[in-house]
């Protein structure tokens, strides 16, 4: 397929969105009603996916994301290429700040995501991030 760090291949958005969809019917969102679920594209062209798991304190819920980059390391690793997320009705939403962070540290250079104004890149919708060679440059 590819390495870790780039992608040549298309991209099902169509696949991507029903993935997402069937997470999304897993989610655990009883306080909120606001069930949603998350899909990817890996490098390596695996789909994982994620859902919304609620609990009392806030605080401590999970995004759709976190399951999903969870789920993309306890299958193999790797790195996303292409990403979507849907809210109960399946319609795309937006990622939280916190999740594009997350998403952004799992990604390849110039991820997609499938936005409620279009395909963007992770640059387009997380600009100017920061992110591991951050970290790198401040520790020499």
């Amino acid at each position: 397929m590819t390495d870790e760090t780039s992608w040549s291949g298309d991209v099902d958005w169509d696949e991507l969105r029903a993935a997402a969809t069937e997470a999304m019917r897993h989610a655990y969102a009883p306080y909120s009603r606001y069930r949603v679920g998350a899909a990817a594209l890996v490098s390596d062209g695996r789909i994982v996916s994620g859902c919304n798991v609620e609990n009392a304190a806030y605080g401590v819920t999970l995004c759709a994301e976190c399951g999903l980059v969870s789920e993309l390391h306890r299958s193999g690793g790797g790195r996303l290429v292409a990403f979507v997320c849907v809210d109960g009705q399946g319609a795309t939403i937006m990622p939280c700040g916190r999740c594009r962070q997350l998403l952004f540290e799992h990604a390849v250079p110039g991820m997609l995501l499938e936005t409620v104004s279009g395909i963007r890149t992770m640059d387009e919708v997380l600009p100017d991030a920061f992110g591991p060679r951050d970290l790198e440059e401040a520790g020499r």
